[in-house]
């Protein structure tokens, strides 16, 4: 399974900020989050992430800045550009200081999520964690963390960071019953306080994602009172 992986957000708009915070940490993503341009840009010193979102109009520093600066130290790492700026000038000029994308806001989380996935999928990040499985079998359902997917008689089915760790860790312990406060430690961190409501929510989005009938799951089998299950070898004909 991929460990979490680190988004700096550097955004001065305090509220889209929150919202992009909350949005990256619960699609699974470790989340730093700054105000301006010279405090990313002091952040991604300290703490280099994994990928990195930068508002285009910034106090002090702006983003065209800050990604100068970040391309002279590390040509590789992800970026994304977010601007509320729609002129084809600005969108050329982010790319061609070497941004892998850019959105343009107000944008919706769908379509952050859908680009920030893309990005990874492109620069194949994730296939650099060595603790990364190529690809495993739940019953029908391939899933494939490094692409960020899963595949069904040729269906493709989009999974978040918190999904994969979801599935690995039942993948993982075959006929074994996990307790909620298990999985949403290994899902969400042990810094957040098991919430059994979002473990159960997030798995009932999940089932309407891989389940050829949610109704009545065979991936993910609840085990009331206690929590989940995944039984390999159940018969797929009941």
């Amino acid at each position: 399974m991929p460990s979490t992986l680190h988004i700096l957000v550097a955004e001065d708009d305090p509220h889209t900020r929150e919202a992009l915070v909350t949005i990256l940490e619960q699609d699974g993503f470790q989340v730093t989050a700054t105000p301006d341009g010279e405090s990313a840009w002091t952040a991604f010193k300290n703490s280099p992430p994994d990928l990195v979102c930068l508002d285009v109009m910034m106090p002090g520093l702006d983003g065209y800045e800050v990604c100068r600066r970040i391309r002279k130290t590390n040509e590789h790492i992800p970026l994304l550009f977010l601007t509320a700026k729609s002129e084809e000038i600005d969108t050329v000029v982010g790319l061609e200081l070497g941004a892998d994308d850019y959105v343009a806001k107000p944008f919706g989380v769908r379509e952050i999520l859908a680009r920030i996935h893309a990005i990874l999928r492109r620069t194949r990040l994730l296939e650099n964690k060595p603790d990364a499985p190529t690809r495993y079998q739940m019953h029908d359902l391939t899933i494939i963390p490094t692409e960020l997917r899963g595949v069904r008689d040729e269906t493709e089915i989009t999974l978040s960071l918190r999904d994969l760790k979801i599935l690995q860790l039942l993948h993982d312990h075959p006929n074994q019953v996990l307790t909620r406060d298990h999985i949403y430690n290994h899902a969400w961190g042990y810094d957040h306080m098991p919430n059994s409501r979002s473990l159960d929510q997030h798995i009932s989005q999940l089932r309407k994602k891989i389940e050829s009938n949610p109704a009545n799951p065979t991936l993910i089998q609840t085990v009331h009172g206690v929590g989940y299950r995944y039984e390999p070898s159940q018969n797929l004909s009941k």
